[in-house]
């Protein structure tokens, strides 16, 4: 079995067809909320760094949930992924790309999913070496039309389209050769994380299976 250690981007996209977009503003909802993803078939959990808490939420995951493997996302300085490292992120995921966040990202051994919106932004991620990147926002930008339209002169690229995708529309963007699994957070609603309803995003994770290709 692949170690915490050894993730490469395109692992944590074919791991599920969904990465959930988790964002916590409670320490105490982070444990509940993981367990109850992973016994849904989900375990790439992206904890997005949107609150004051979203690190110690990443920590506590860590510690408390080692079946998941916790990732931090809207990463967007070097600052952003020694907090996420230290705090027990394996994976990161940017809104954009920057070379010291790539760098930022090698040297603490994360793999990174960065994110790009158009040609120009994809050469530079591959110029770096990432080809594995995350289209965002994925239906503001274009969506699968755009990725359809990529997938010509850049074939080599793989992408896991976020913003703006849905259960509904999930499938049109797994239906892409170029799509391994897209970015959602319909699986996380806030009120269900605000009235402890585990098992209701218990039964979202799972209902994300039948999306497998």
């Amino acid at each position: 079995m692949t170690t915490s250690s050894q993730w490469t981007a395109l692992q944590v996209m074919q791991d599920a067809p969904v990465i959930p977009v988790i964002v916590l503003n409670e320490v105490a909802h982070a444990v509940p909320m993981a367990r109850a993803l992973v016994a849904g078939g989900v375990r790439m959990l992206e904890v997005t760094l949107r609150t004051p808490q979203a690190l110690a939420c990443i920590e506590a995951i860590a510690r408390a949930v080692p079946q998941a493997v916790v990732g931090a996302g809207t990463v967007r300085s070097k600052a952003d992924v020694q907090a996420a490292s230290m705090a027990g992120a394996k994976f990161a995921v940017s809104p954009g790309y920057t070379n010291a966040v790539g760098q930022a990202c090698r040297d603490a051994g994360l793999a990174l999913l960065p994110g790009v919106a158009t040609g120009s932004e994809i050469m530079m991620a591959a110029e770096a070496g990432f080809t594995e990147l995350k289209f965002f926002p994925a239906m503001q930008a274009g969506g699968p039309a755009m990725l359809k339209a990529w997938s010509g002169p850049f074939f080599d690229v793989k992408f896991c389209p976020t913003g703006g995708v849905t259960l509904q529309n999930a499938p049109d963007f797994l239906a892409l050769p170029n799509v391994v699994c897209v970015g959602g957070s319909w699986i996380v609603p806030a009120d269900a994380m605000v009235r402890g309803e585990w098992d209701k995003i218990m039964q979202l994770a799972k209902d994300t299976q039948a999306l497998r290709k």
